[in-house]
């Protein structure tokens, strides 16, 4: 096996947009998988987890939401970034939809079996994609955020995991069973686990665990997420 990264850029609503491909070229037609990242933008720590996934037999786009040369360094520019990149659901709906066509477009990638999976605002982007009606199978939200878009969403055929951190206070317990009554609605196959002593950013593993429990890195939970993704994946895109 040899894993390797190559940057992709590519035009699309909003762009250029500069994403990262990784893969191993010699295992032939593989499913695809788009990895949102956080709302600081597509970083090492992402490349790395694109690589322990693309070592499970994935062929992963690790997204460029806000476009390129756009990063958050601390945690006001990334939230202005993600503030101003939020602020047009719409918009927010097309960038995910042509992140998934170039996902498709590329070589060794089966289109289809396509996924996707994000964290935090990430998880968010995989939810909306999931909204959007786009042409994934299994969708996978860590430490996400669950509000919807103003306005109906398409027919939602992936299969989502959401994986919850309880204390967490960007998704308080009225957020999490709101966003469970959407997909009951809209008859969606999801499966929520809510993990006890974990908070948002419950997979940062360079982010201590406040004292509340409410913010930073579980590594239980962090363990036990990651390994029901690789189960709900593996049903999922088989």
């Amino acid at each position: 096996m040899a894993i390797s990264r190559t940057v992709h850029i590519h035009e699309g609503p909003g762009g250029p947009f500069e994403s990262m491909f990784v893969g191993d070229a010699g295992a032939g037609t593989q499913p695809g998988m788009l990895l949102f990242p956080n709302f600081f933008g597509a970083k090492e720590w992402d490349f790395a987890k694109a690589e322990t996934l693309a070592a499970l037999g994935y062929k992963v786009l690790v997204v460029d939401y806000y476009g390129q040369g756009k990063r958050g360094h601390d945690m006001e520019s990334s939230g202005k970034l993600l503030h101003d990149f939020m602020a047009d659901r719409a918009a927010v709906k097309r960038r995910l939809l042509d992140a998934l066509a170039e996902l498709k477009a590329l070589p060794g990638v089966d289109g289809n079996r396509l996924g996707a999976i994000g964290f935090c605002a990430g998880g968010k982007c995989v939810l909306d994609l999931a909204r959007a009606g786009g042409a994934i199978k299994a969708g996978v939200s860590f430490h996400g955020v669950y509000d919807a878009p103003p306005f109906p969403n398409a027919v939602i055929a992936a299969k989502l995991l959401i994986c919850d951190g309880w204390n967490d206070n960007l998704c308080p317990p009225e957020a999490k069973v709101a966003l469970c009554k959407e997909l009951t609605e809209a008859d969606v196959d999801w499966q929520f686990i809510s993990y006890s002593r974990t908070g948002h950013a419950f997979t940062a593993n360079d982010t201590p665990l406040n004292p509340e429990r409410s913010f930073g890195f579980q590594p239980d939970t962090d363990r036990r997420s990651w390994r029901a993704m690789t189960d709900f994946l593996a049903e999922a895109l088989g």
